[in-house]
């Protein structure tokens, strides 16, 4: 970790730890764990202040060892209410690494099951937004890494509680700031509560002007009072939503899986089976968008990378590989390599740079430029990932012509015109077949065709991309593929086949020595936008009607991210996106765009 996002952990001679940056300790000396429990649980009414709730939300500001949440959880398993989903949002400036955090957590023994939950998911700390899911405590962690202006800017969440535990005021008065304060008090729900070790006049003055009734309570240990805050109002929750999903692709299956961590059984209409369309290779690669310039892109597809790492480890089988090495293709690629391994968005050691020699050994065979070995990218087989998340919802199967807006909701209706299914929510999630649907949306067709042999179980042939890529399926590889802009046919021929073959056997020659005599072949339709950017959230001006789709050729890698951002917003509970990001991807930005453009030339 750089030094600039250090926390400078210094070990007292009692092994408690303290941040040197802010000469301050994370928790009381005398037991942290009991501070947790009585300023930030009692402080905040818990667990009477979740009681009957469907989903709860606490915000943290100062995530450090992970004590409060340890604490939460522990609470929340105990007290959870039925069918009861907690979202945890917490930020950190400068984060631990998980063996300091576990050597901090080890203080507590008998908390050992529930730190080790969370201990196991440790959060990286690369800048920005990282997602954690505790399935077994019916809990998410969404953790900020970076300045708590910028995280509570970027956070689309409103929180139920507020745990204030930052590092003192005095040592740290930007975690207190007014602009801080605003946006507490802009993210909070009503009867929000608010708990807080500190009692400085200052952050009484501050909640209180922003509208929080706040009391000081007597404190813990040696502290002799603490602050409670409560915003005036209660939060009433609506009905829970009927889902429909339509496709049952990366993207339909990614949906149905991030609505039942919410708790919401999906319904997924597919008009044949799963991965029929461009999900129905036996292998793909889960690769980020590489991108040098534009800082937005990187910070989106390094999040989706390692949620989906994360998530496809989760499936049995569904992972064949770790690492893939991305060939420089022209001139410039060594530079912009580099300054892509340079980038403090992923975590130490996964972009290396590699050389010819370094490339050729990894592959088995020679090749005559160097590369960037991306250690988290994965090669996976879609069809144990799509059974695994798509068992997580009803399914119809049904061919969908038409979506109709009614005054309750949506309605599904065939070619002849007969209902197949109504819902308060639709999602769009069906490739290419998302254009017939919604033809305003922005989406181009571009075929592509792989092919794929089956060789000797022993053989194995790590995964290679270069503009065309080689890829293990687990009982031989996958190469391709082909890329036609326009074509919308998915019948496979021997052309397309020659094709994908020149293009392997010219940077790989020597696996064409692994060739058998049979080929199998397929081709499939992906769906693109005009700035390479996929769809995702809620289309505008058609309440309860959201699109995941214009994924092009990186869905294995962004879908279920997206996915969780889309369910996300159909509930009505905290996105894993930072705003900013969410923005790039909103399905009406083009008709934005334009409507800005109409603006700026329009007659004053």
């Amino acid at each position: 970790m750089s030094d600039d996002r250090s926390p400078r952990l210094l070990w007292a001679d009692d092994g408690a730890p303290r941040s040197g940056r802010f000469d301050d300790v994370y928790f009381s000396k005398e037991d942290g764990l009991a501070e947790s429990r009585a300023v930030f649980l009692t402080g905040c009414d818990l667990p009477n202040a979740w009681a009957g709730r469907r989903h709860f939300t606490v915000a943290e500001l100062g995530f450090g060892t992970g004590l409060n949440i340890v604490a939460l959880l522990d609470l929340w398993r105990q007290e959870r209410p039925a069918d009861g989903h907690l979202h945890v949002f917490s930020m950190e400036g400068f984060p631990l690494g998980r063996d300091e955090a576990a050597r901090a957590l080890s203080a507590w023994p008998e908390m050992e099951a529930v730190a080790q939950a969370l201990l196991d998911r440790w959060p990286a700390g690369t800048p920005g937004f990282h997602r954690v899911s505790l399935p077994k405590f019916g809990a998410t962690l969404n953790l900020a890494v970076g300045d708590v202006q910028w995280a509570l800017t970027e956070w689309s969440g409103q929180a139920d509680a507020w745990f204030l535990d930052g590092f003192a005021p005095s040592t740290n008065p930007g975690m207190w700031s007014d602009a801080v304060m605003d946006a507490i008090a802009a993210r909070s729900a009503r009867g929000a509560r608010v708990a807080t070790f500190t009692v400085a006049g200052a952050v009484r003055r501050g909640l209180s002007e922003r509208g929080f009734q706040v009391d000081k309570r007597p404190g813990h240990g040696r502290k002799r009072e603490r602050l409670e805050a409560r915003l005036p109002g209660t939060m009433l929750e609506a009905l829970p939503p009927t889902v429909v999903v339509i496709g049952a692709g990366i993207a339909g299956a990614s949906l149905a899986r991030a609505f039942a961590a919410l708790g919401y059984r999906a319904t997924v209409v597919e008009a044949e089976h799963a991965g029929a369309g461009g999900s129905g290779f036996p292998a793909a690669l889960v690769t980020p968008r590489l991108d040098a310039g534009d800082s937005e892109i990187a910070a989106l597809h390094a999040q989706a990378l390692a949620r989906a790492g994360a998530l496809y480890a989760a499936v049995p089988e569904a992972v064949v590989a770790h690492g893939v090495l991305q060939l420089e293709q022209a001139a410039r690629d060594a530079g912009r390599y580099r300054k892509i391994a340079d980038q403090d968005l992923w975590p130490a050691g996964t972009m290396t740079v590699v050389d010819a020699a370094t490339a050729s050994a990894h592959l088995g065979e020679g090749v005559e430029t160097g590369g960037l070995m991306m250690a988290s990218a994965l090669a996976v087989r879609p069809a144990p990932a799509l059974e695994a998340w798509l068992a997580e919802a009803n399914r119809v199967t049904a061919s969908v012509e038409r979506i109709e807006q009614t005054a309750k909701g949506w309605r599904l209706l065939s070619a002849e015109g007969d209902l197949i299914l109504a819902a308060d929510v639709v999602v769009v999630a069906a490739g290419w077949g998302t254009a017939a649907l919604a033809d305003y949306l922005p989406l181009s067709p571009v075929r592509g065709q792989a092919d794929w042999v089956d060789v000797e179980a022993e053989t194995f042939v790590p995964p290679v991309a270069w503009g065309g890529y080689r890829v293990p399926t687990g009982e031989g590889f996958l190469f391709g593929a082909t890329h036609d802009r326009g074509r919308v046919d998915t019948a496979a021929s021997a052309e397309d086949t020659a094709r994908n073959l020149a293009t392997l056997s010219a940077r790989l020659p020597e696996t064409a020595v692994l060739m058998p005599g049979t080929m199998h072949s397929r081709a499939a339709i992906r769906a693109t936008t005009p700035d390479r950017l996929p769809l995702a959230g809620a289309v505008p001006d058609r309440p309860g009607l959201y699109v995941l789709g214009g994924l092009g050729s990186r869905g294995f890698c962004v879908a279920p991210l997206l996915a969780e951002h889309v369910a996300a917003l159909a509930t009505g509970t905290p996105s894993p996106l930072p705003n900013d990001l969410a923005a790039r991807l909103y399905p009406g930005r083009g008709r934005a765009s334009a409507l800005a453009e109409t603006a700026k030339t329009a007659d004053p």
